[in-house]
């Protein structure tokens, strides 16, 4: 028995070290001046149409981003949807509220661009690029964010690629749940 738990352990842990992950997703941040400059991809099996579907639920977004605890429509209109969203990012055991006042603009199937336009950002812009490339989907964030509140210069970039790779990963991770639950 003393032995094969060790052994057992072994199987566990290169079992767990070989599953494939759903999605290939890889972020990256920078601080330019006050700026924290962000840009995130995910390759994954999908379709257009679903991706869009998950991309464009903001009034759901809550429900399975981390750390975001409202997102909700206010006002909707031809060309421009306007968005209240408030969380948190974290780092150990410091949490930064997040409160932002969004317009949004989509370019139907392919991008969403967002700009703040009240919150605790002075001044906060991203958007979200689709593409299509034989029956897998490329999803692209790039977003620039000039905070009004402290962020530690020497950790900022980090905090905030940890905190877009958490948000990034579960968006992606529902858009490749829903697409499991269609292709069944």
């Amino acid at each position: 028995m003393v032995r094969t738990l060790p052994r057992a352990l072994l199987v566990l842990c290169v079992a767990v070290g070989l599953q494939a992950r759903a999605a290939d997703v890889a972020v990256g941040a920078t601080r330019d001046g006050d700026a924290l400059l962000i840009e995130a991809t995910a390759d994954f099996e999908g379709t257009v149409a679903q991706t869009w579907q998950v991309l464009t639920d903001y009034d759901n977004l809550a429900s399975f981003i981390p750390n975001l605890s409202v997102s909700r429509v206010i006002a909707r209109s031809r060309d421009e949807i306007t968005l209240e969203q408030k969380g948190e990012a974290r780092l150990l055991f410091l949490s930064y509220p997040i409160e932002v006042r969004l317009v949004v603009t989509e370019v139907p199937q392919s991008k969403v661009m967002s700009r703040a336009v009240a919150g605790n950002f002075r001044e906060m812009s991203g958007t979200y690029v689709v593409d299509a490339q034989a029956g897998r989907v490329k999803l692209r964030y790039s977003g620039r964010m000039v905070p009004d509140f402290f962020v530690p210069p020497l950790i900022g970039a980090w905090v905030l690629r940890n905190n877009v790779e958490t948000t990034f990963s579960a968006l992606v991770d529902e858009i490749v749940r829903r697409q499991k639950s269609t292709d069944r």
